[in-house]
């Protein structure tokens, strides 16, 4: 059978256990839940401080952004899932989430490297810091990370989309994710993978790349700092960052570039959920959250609210 046939696929459970079923709900829930209250409320914290309104804040914006698509592309219909309301996703839905997972992705890993960037200025040249991060700097940068994602994304999707599926349209996974979507096909997918591989060395090792060179050049710099209390807002500046970045280029790369006989369908779901869900739940707290200025900013708002109240 060719693509014309297929109007839906089959997404399969996690287990078929009705009570692990339910746990799994009430948790996926509460991290879905954390991610959208958390990432909007770095939003709206930068968007109301006047003092937040900076690079740094700037890119930490749009990453909240990213984060709160990112989850709520696919996690609704994994609860729905969960709850047994249907497994079935349509070919057009199938597509759009696969189309909007690698935006929401390729944007992210140039974000990111774009970030470490941000941190390599502060860091390491401090007082031409406001001349090279000026406003129209940080826009291009932000806007090329969304272009990139978007351009490349499209074609990827599209590529995926235009392949022959055969019966039974069974993807083992939470969601349309393109690995689990490929397996589906009836005709031979190298020159897909090839791509996708390709993509991998372009959004993932590039990055990581740049992103290592950049916190090289801040390690250098920070062991030239005489006082401790410089090194103490240094790293606690730059660990932040570093812990996401490990994070999130380490999950992915070991699922998309790593030999294809270590991921089994188990491992891909685990991966996945982990930079669906889980990561865009903690990257509030690790980035943020725990941010003195952030904290400054939320008390701040927490002051305001209770004057409004009273």
């Amino acid at each position: 059978q060719n693509k014309m046939s297929v109007t839906e696929f089959i997404l399969l459970e996690f287990s078929s256990k009705p009570a692990l079923q339910l746990c799994l709900f009430g948790l996926f829930s509460v991290l879905y839940s954390a991610t959208l209250m958390g990432n909007a409320l770095v939003f709206v914290l930068i968007c109301l401080d006047c003092r937040l309104h900076s690079p740094m804040y700037f890119f930490l914006c749009h990453l909240s952004i990213v984060n709160i698509c990112y989850a709520s592309n696919s996690v609704p219909h994994m609860l729905r899932n969960l709850l047994g309301q249907g497994r079935t996703i349509s070919f057009a839905g199938c597509g759009i989430q696969i189309h909007l997972f690698l935006i929401f992705a390729l944007t992210e890993c140039v974000l990111l490297a774009v970030m470490s960037y941000d941190r390599y200025v502060a860091i390491c040249h401090p007082l031409r810091y406001a001349f090279i991060m000026n406003w129209r700097v940080c826009l291009t940068l932000v806007g090329v990370s969304w272009a990139l994602g978007f351009i490349f994304g499209t074609i990827q999707a599209s590529l995926v989309l235009d392949l022959p599926f055969c019966d039974p349209c069974e993807i083992d996974h939470f969601f349309c994710e393109i690995l689990a979507v490929l397996k589906l096909t009836c005709t031979d997918t190298t020159s897909n993978k090839v791509l996708i591989f390709a993509f991998c060395v372009c959004f993932l090792l590039f990055p990581l790349a740049l992103i290592l060179i950049s916190y090289l050049h801040i390690l250098a710099t920070i062991l030239r700092i005489p006082s401790v209390a410089g090194w103490h807002k240094a790293f606690s500046t730059c660990g932040s960052h570093m812990t996401v970045v490990g994070l999130f280029y380490g999950n992915a790369i070991f699922m998309y570039m790593g030999p294809g006989s270590v991921n089994s369908p188990g491992t891909e779901k685990a991966l996945s959920l982990f930079y669906s869900l889980v990561s865009p739940t903690l990257n509030p707290l690790i980035y943020s959250l725990r941010n003195k200025q952030v904290k400054e900013a939320l008390l701040k708002l927490q002051r305001r609210k209770s004057l409004f109240h009273s």
